[in-house]
């Protein structure tokens, strides 16, 4: 669909007005519409100074300036409040919505998010939006500190949060009429509910274990071989830029930085990637910058014209980790992906022999192992890891687990459901820094985005079929254009069930992830990215 023009009607009716007599002050001469969108562009400015100034604390401050960095983060978050909410906001909303008839399709879906947001905004006060800026800051410095110094320090920092945040939930639900989870859902992933979460969960629960199991044997009876070496990291983030500007990632308006979680933060035009590299793994920051990459490439097509609106952001971030893990493990982690990146690994680490060959290389990146960390495990138990967190979550929100014991509950649940138990904090309820930022709801986009990917990429080899070897070949053009048209190019216009039905001609379910997952690690055969590309 076109995108219309910014244009709106000048007056509050569609009748034909006079203008105002020269002199008379130019604002006199905006619609209510107008004037939301200024707001939204100064909103839209505090928002990328938020975002910067996360990037920065988490890549390049002093960790003694958290303090500091709470009170920045804390101001600025109560800027973008009181914006929102402020009654004058409240006035032009009505107006423009009163005179809806009078604007473009995409300014009445700008409008409809401007109200969205003002929505979740008042149901708010702003003491506790800056309450909770304070308490995440100081969680994320104690996070970071409690890797070393162990789970229990963490403790009351995080049990503040969880506090703030049910308080949040039970605002919010209010407000939007909604159970106070799906109130939490609802900032992230849009139209998706716990009761849809569960039936999506449900439904790869039921093939996931058996299907974990088949693939492990079936790999113990011819294991890989094993991939070692030093690999310096420096190498490793040539490596990771080299393949990201073939995919496409502008390092003019953007740049790859180093941090202990993968990231990305930014606005248009300015976006941040982090990764961690391992010198003993080379695949794991390459991995972490190409889901990253996902983020960012989604967030850079997003239609420019409407960068400072809301009907220009993403549409969830369900779709956006939909992307993420498009690229990391889909793209990524094919044959025609090893097929072009074999070289890149022999010009950075002159690495030979019979383990580097792409066969091997593939069937590493494709190995099944139940493991511990969620961002190192292979697309089989990741789903498994995201819906032990959504249970976790859920019941610390209810109250039902208390979060001195969180680390037990983490240890017993890993063990049972993927018959791993973890040895430390690090590599069990601390390996993520979600709860401490406050972002409880935020787990199910992972899975639900691996869902969402599996039937967008269903989708785009029936239409690209010579996919795989423009793969091969580094070139990407055709991948990006495909996903530029049908899903970039909405932004929030349209819900993301929609938009996925409208790529795919499907409403969202579990059905092509489970084909994908059988077809790759079942049926060789079928699986994409063919040795023959």
């Amino acid at each position: 669909m076109a995108r219309s023009p910014r244009t709106a009607c000048r007056f509050t009716s569609c009748s034909a007005l006079q203008r105002p007599a020269g002199g008379a002050m130019a604002a006199m001469a905006q619609s209510p519409y107008e004037q939301l969108e200024q707001e939204w562009r100064r909103l839209h400015t505090f928002r990328g100074a938020l975002s910067l100034l996360r990037w920065d604390a988490a890549v390049m401050m002093p960790r003694g300036s958290a303090d500091v960095r709470g009170e920045q983060l804390a101001t600025l978050e109560s800027e973008c409040h009181a914006l929102l909410t402020a009654p004058k906001v409240s006035r032009l909303l009505e107006r423009a919505e009163a005179n809806r008839q009078c604007l473009e399709d995409w300014q009445v879906a700008n409008l409809r998010e401007m109200r969205r947001q003002r929505d979740h905004a008042i149901a708010l006060p702003v003491r506790l939006i800056t309450r909770l800026a304070k308490a995440t800051a100081a969680a994320e410095a104690g996070w970071i500190g409690a890797q070393q110094s162990g789970f229990a320090t963490l403790v009351p920092l995080l049990e503040e949060v969880l506090q703030l945040t049910r308080d949040r939930a039970a605002l919010l639900g209010q407000a939007l009429n909604l159970p106070p989870y799906d109130a939490l859902l609802d900032l992230y992933s849009p139209g998706i509910t716990a009761d849809e979460v569960e039936q999506i969960f449900r439904a790869l629960g039921r093939r996931l274990p058996q299907l974990i199991n088949e693939t492990i044997v079936a790999q113990q009876r011819d294991p890989a071989l094993a991939l070692t070496g030093k690999f310096a990291p420096g190498k490793q983030r040539q490596l990771a830029m080299e393949v990201m500007r073939a995919i496409g990632f502008p390092f003019d308006r953007g740049r790859l930085d180093e941090a202990p979680h993968p990231f990305t933060e930014g606005v248009h035009g300015d976006v941040r990637v982090a990764t961690h590299f391992r010198n003993t793994d080379v695949f794991h920051g390459l991995l972490g910058a190409l889901h990253e990459t996902g983020h960012a490439l989604y967030d850079m097509g997003l239609p420019r014209e409407w960068r400072d609106q809301p009907v220009g952001r993403d549409r969830g971030v369900a779709l956006e980790q939909s992307q993420a893990l498009l690229l990391e493990m889909i793209v990524a982690r094919s044959r025609a992906f090893v097929a072009y990146l074999r070289p890149l690994l022999g010009k950075y680490f002159d690495v030979s022999g019979p383990e580097w060959e792409p066969e091997n290389i593939y069937r590493q990146l494709t190995r099944v192992q139940r493991s511990c960390v969620r961002i190192d495990a292979d697309e089989l138990t990741y789903p498994v890891h995201v819906m032990i967190r959504f249970e976790l979550e859920r019941e610390l929100l209810d109250g039902k687990l208390a979060v001195r014991n969180l680390a037990e509950a983490w240890n017993a649940a890993m063990e049972s459901r993927l018959g791993v138990r973890p040895q430390t904090d690090v590599e069990g309820c601390l390996q993520d820094v979600h709860w401490a930022l406050g972002s409880f709801g935020y787990f199910p986009a992972y899975a639900l985005g691996g869902v969402i990917a599996a039937q967008l990429n269903e989708a785009m080899r029936r239409d690209l079929r010579s996919l795989d070897s423009e793969i091969a070949n580094g070139d990407f053009r055709n991948m990006y254009e495909w996903l530029g048209k049908n899903v970039y190019m909405h932004g929030a216009r349209i819900p993301m069930p929609q938009l996925l039905k409208e790529a795919t001609g499907k409403p969202l379910s579990a059905a092509s992830a489970v084909r994908y997952l059988e077809a790759k690690y079942l049926d060789v055969d079928k699986a994409q990215g063919s040795a023959a590309a």
